[in-house]
């Protein structure tokens, strides 16, 4: 099925305008559960209720309302969102060109795909290319839903992305925070950045999985096989020992992981075949038992 958009609209670069779309550019894939009444396995509902009108009411009967005091509200309607006084409300509107080095990771939200309208192809193609040549992403204001977003767009292969971005007093994080105030010598800060220089490795999603999810998927499955789920068993307790003992141990167990051999064309021949050949000596042992 074609994914489905969630928004329609312009880039806007300079006086150039390209028509586009958004798309949801990631897919959750958390396991759901619904919530049960523990007697009767039942699914329990949610209802919203008025304590004012001491009765349940139904969804159309609800307004949004901001409360401005103790009690008191302002009540906005759908009209009152359509309406606001937005210059970009269906606008991707390009402030600036950066490098994507400039934006701190901790500033992206989520992200999207953006895809041109059949006449808006060669101005987005030349947007892409202009924006990919000079090695730059750019940063732009837009309105989704019911709130104004800072943006990236960036190329991402063929694809145009946008990421939404927090602002600053999203951040909780304290940027210039001091380090703790410990003493490291200079041998344990070598024997770390060794360590780093030998896990260093290119950045391969692929080889990474979510094992929670296919731990809690396999209990699904054996509850619904009938099956006894096992517990895993639990990792020993962290013994605390010298840091340098710690690193130093680090350092030749990884060693030792990069440095093992492979198995060999001939080794992997003669293991392959070892159970033919098992196979074959009991054939011969039990013809001669027969005398045949």
């Amino acid at each position: 099925m074609a994914a489905r958009a969630i928004w329609s609209g312009i880039i806007t670069f300079g006086m150039v305008s390209i028509p586009v779309k958004l798309y949801s550019a990631t897919d959750n894939k958390d396991i759901h559960f619904n919530q049960l009444h523990k007697d009767c396995k039942g699914r329990v509902k949610e209802q919203r209720f008025c304590p004012t009108c001491d009765r349940k009411i139904e969804y159309d009967e609800i307004e949004k309302g901001y409360e401005y005091s103790k009690g008191q509200y302002v009540v906005l309607t759908k009209e009152d969102f359509d309406n606001l006084p937005l210059p970009n409300k269906n606008t991707i509107e390009i402030t600036s060109f950066i490098t994507a080095e400039d934006i701190d990771p901790v500033y992206y939200d989520k992200a999207y795909y953006i895809e041109p309208e059949e006449a808006a192809k060669k101005p987005f193609t030349l947007f892409m290319r202009a924006m990919n040549e000079k090695g730059m992403v750019a940063i732009a204001k837009v309105s989704i839903r019911t709130k104004e977003r800072l943006c990236c767009l960036r190329g991402y292969g063929g694809t145009l992305m946008m990421s939404t971005l927090l602002y600053p007093d999203e951040v909780r994080v304290e940027k210039d925070k001091a380090l703790p105030d410990v003493q490291v010598s200079d041998k344990e800060l070598a024997m770390a950045e060794s360590l780093i220089d030998l896990m260093a490795a290119d950045f391969e999603p692929e080889s990474y999985k979510d094992g929670y999810r296919e731990a809690l998927m396999s209990v699904i499955e054996a509850k619904l096989e009938g099956k006894e789920v096992h517990e895993a068993p639990s990792a020993a307790p962290a013994k605390v020992i010298d840091l340098m003992d710690a690193l130093q141990a680090s350092m030749e167990s990884i060693k030792a992981k990069k440095t093992a051999p492979m198995p060999t064309l001939a080794k992997a021949a003669k293991v392959s075949k070892e159970p033919e050949a098992a196979v074959a000596e009991k054939k011969t042992t039990r013809k001669r038992k027969t005398g045949s």
